[in-house]
């Protein structure tokens, strides 16, 4: 590593202890240290059972269809990986160091199902999750299976017809599904999965998928003809899944339509004449690597209802096999995402951009590679995907990746804190501040991907979206052309109303994209209340909401825990991640002069500066929890989070500089 200057950051008291520097000092070498060859950062996301499952399940179907094995071995690796990894009550949770849920157990249920237990401990797995599903639905029958699922995700079909539609690739959702307790059902049960992996069952007229038809009754039928219609249709038809599950959509409600066709002449009518065409679209938005948004979960999904619609041969499946095949890990399992490489580079830059050294630690070279790659990351087309404007950032630098109101804002304070004056950022940030002001929606907050998509959860404006948003858009609008400074000023204006009325009556928010295992319905309040307290910091005094932000202040000081960490909620055990997003915040908002009246915020931020010294063991360690949702629940941790999260806070509370 190069010789980096002697440090000073840490001369304010009451944060100058020397130990709280020397962690801070050992967090920025120790992300240094950790960019890829090219000069940016790509962490690794948490394998996960869902992942590894659901891609089992795939790769076996496909070589089942095609009576070959070349897939065998990827799916063996995966199955023995989900034996090693089994909780001891007989489920999975979506992380090694997640809490067994119904929806990553059923998915393994189903791939042990399918793709065999052949041996000792396998079938002992198999049996432990019959086990454990019994005891979370009630009993094994196909209602209280189906009935279990959707009652998980409420109105949302994205990922509980998914879930739905492997168990009935599996024969789990038939009649005469096994039943542990008695004999007769069990035996027919046993009988009919050797049959599904054997591939020899066809009771389905037309079936190519080797599975039952009797069980497709409890899936419910995606409308994927609507697929058909111009993109800019889709938010007006109220589609029952968010705007980026469009292959889903098609892939999933073809395997139904071809499983148990409506009953309806007209609407089967319809299907069927849309067929070609939904095909023809799917292909069309599938990226070129092959795996829809690098996600090993919804290119699985994919994969294995084409199989199952009698399209096993088709050039997605094609591409998509060659994706799960190039996603898997050493160990056999698959991550959910394949990385986050622009998301958390951009965090790595902001990080680092609050230790006023910072232009030294990273010399002109290394910012100047850091610019250009991010500038390679913005998209300069419309996206096929969601019909996105050229301007936002994906989380990725790979072809899977689609824009959203979450990156870009990163990305822009990014390029802001490389240089604000650099001609070639401020081109890229008119056109991304452009990006996210048509993205706003009409109550004011911004949603992920698409304008005006409200209908369901991971579609609806988000106070952390909003909040992020805000970061970037106050930080350029001295620099914009006057035009779009007094559009963004009337944009910050709504943006800022929406966060007064998203707040709780208690003065918390809830993010989106980030949850807690242990919080009251997988909430975190803890990150969403920092992330807008951060958002709204940065208003100047005359567009400030002081009564919001102190509401907001004092609820996260009470939050802390007795210990001076933080967890996703109150009462909830601390993490790295969590603490330091509620010191970063914290400690922004005691410069303002408005934060004066907040009693006790010297001494939490000091009391959550020691807190993370102690649990970073001085910079040298650090521990991932899993906070991240990606999509419906879906957990995940990241290497790079509690590192850049903990410098970030660090550096924030040692310094009295704004950001």
């Amino acid at each position: 590593m190069p010789n980096r200057p002697a440090r000073s950051v840490c001369a304010a008291p009451p944060h100058s202890r020397p130990e709280s520097c020397a962690t801070l000092d050992r967090l920025t070498d120790a992300l240094l240290a950790a960019r890829t060859a090219d000069g940016h950062w790509a962490g690794e996301l948490s394998s996960s059972a869902l992942s590894t499952a659901v891609a089992v399940i795939a790769l076996t179907l496909v070589d089942r269809r095609r009576r070959q094995d070349t897939l065998g071995t990827l799916a063996g690796g995966g199955i023995e990986w989900l034996v090693r990894t089994q909780n001891a009550d007989g489920g999975w949770g979506d992380t090694t160091d997640s809490p067994s849920n119904v929806s990553t157990t059923a998915l393994c249920w189903a791939a042990l199902t399918i793709a065999g237990a052949d041996d000792a401990p396998a079938a002992a797995a198999l049996e432990r999750v019959r086990d454990w599903m019994r005891r979370a639905a009630g009993d094994l029958g196909p209602r209280a299976l189906a009935e279990t699922i959707s009652r998980r995700y409420g109105k949302d079909r994205t990922f509980s017809v998914p879930i739905l539609t492997v168990l009935a690739l599996a024969g789990l959702l038939s009649a005469d599904e096994p039943n542990p307790g008695g004999s007769g059902n069990e035996q027919r049960g046993d009988d009919r999965n050797q049959r599904i992996r054997d591939g020899i069952d066809h009771r389905t007229p037309g079936s190519e998928s080797g599975v039952i038809g009797s069980g497709w009754r409890h899936v419910p039928q995606l409308p994927f003809e609507l697929a058909a219609v111009p993109p800019a249709w889709y938010r007006w038809l109220r589609l029952p899944v968010v705007s980026y599950a469009l292959p889903a959509l098609i892939a999933i409600g073809q395997a139904r339509h071809r499983q148990r066709p409506t009953r309806n002449p007209l609407t089967r009518l319809v299907r069927q004449a849309a067929r070609k065409h939904t095909l023809r679209r799917l292909e069309a938005i599938q990226p070129r690597g092959g795996g829809f948004l690098e996600a090993t979960p919804l290119t699985s999904f994919v994969v294995m209802s084409l199989v199952a619609a009698g399209a096993s041969t088709h050039p997605v499946v094609e591409r998509g096999v060659a994706f799960l095949a190039r996603s898997v890990r050493a160990d056999g399992s698959w991550p959910i995402d394949t990385n986050l490489a622009t998301w958390v580079t951009t965090l790595g830059i902001n990080a680092l951009s609050r230790r006023p050294d910072w232009p030294d630690l990273l010399g002109p070279a290394e910012r100047g590679t850091l610019s250009r790659w991010l500038l390679d990351q913005q998209y300069r087309e419309r996206h096929l995907y969601t019909d996105a404007d050229p301007g936002g950032w994906a989380w990725t630098d790979l072809p899977g990746g689609v824009p959203d109101a979450d990156d870009t804002p990163g990305a822009l304070l990014a390029l802001h804190a490389l240089s604000a004056h650099e001609p070639a950022h401020r081109e890229a940030a008119c056109a991304g501040i452009g990006w996210l002001l048509d993205l706003q929606n009409a109550d004011g907050g911004i949603p992920t991907f698409c304008r005006g998509w409200g209908a369901l959860p991971f579609d609806r404006s988000s106070p952390d979206l909003t909040a992020h948003t805000l970061r970037a858009w106050t930080a350029w609008r001295p620099a914009l052309p006057d035009k779009l400074r007094v559009r963004t000023g009337r944009a910050t204006a709504r943006a800022v109303r929406f966060l007064e009325q998203a707040q709780a009556p208690d003065g918390s928010w809830v993010p989106l994209w980030f949850g807690n295992q242990g919080a009251p319905d997988d909430a975190n309040p803890v990150y969403g209340t920092a992330r807008v307290i951060e958002g709204l910091a940065v208003l100047p005094e005359a567009e400030a909401t002081p009564a919001t932000e102190h509401r907001a202040a004092r609820w996260l000081i009470e939050a802390q825990g007795d210990d001076g960490g933080w967890g996703g909620a109150p009462g909830v055990p601390p993490s790295i991640e969590e603490t330091s997003v509620a010191v970063a915040a914290l400690a922004v908002f005691r410069r303002l002069p408005r934060a004066a009246s907040v009693a006790d915020l010297d001494h939490s931020v000091s009391r959550g500066v020691q807190w993370l010294t102690d649990a970073t063991g001085e910079g040298r360690r650090v521990e991932t929890t899993p906070i991240g949702l990606y999509f419906a629940k879906l957990w995940y941790s990241e290497t790079l989070y509690p590192q850049v999260f903990a410098l970030g806070a660090l550096a924030a509370a040692a310094t009295s500089d704004p950001l």
